[in-house]
């Protein structure tokens, strides 16, 4: 997804708002960590991010990190 496609879906609406721990581990998806580790730093479980991100993703129509990354960065998020 490059960064006008990003932001092209910005301008649509989502179908769903994303719950601010979504945002929260969005944000976080955009440093160099891993799952386990942005799961300690929220004092949640690996499963419990990986159920957030999926979350994310579905609602922001991504399928890639890189991608929710680039979508995250055009939202202002990280």
């Amino acid at each position: 997804m490059s960064t006008i496609e990003a932001t092209r879906t910005l301008i649509t609406p989502l179908a769903e708002p994303l719950t601010r721990r979504e945002r929260v581990v969005l944000a976080e998806l955009s440093e160099d960590v891993t799952l386990e580790e942005i799961a300690a730093r929220l004092w949640v479980s690996r499963n419990t991010v990986k159920s957030q991100v999926r979350s994310a993703y579905r609602k922001i129509g991504v399928s890639t990190r890189a991608e929710a990354v680039a979508w995250a960065r055009a939202a202002g998020l990280s």
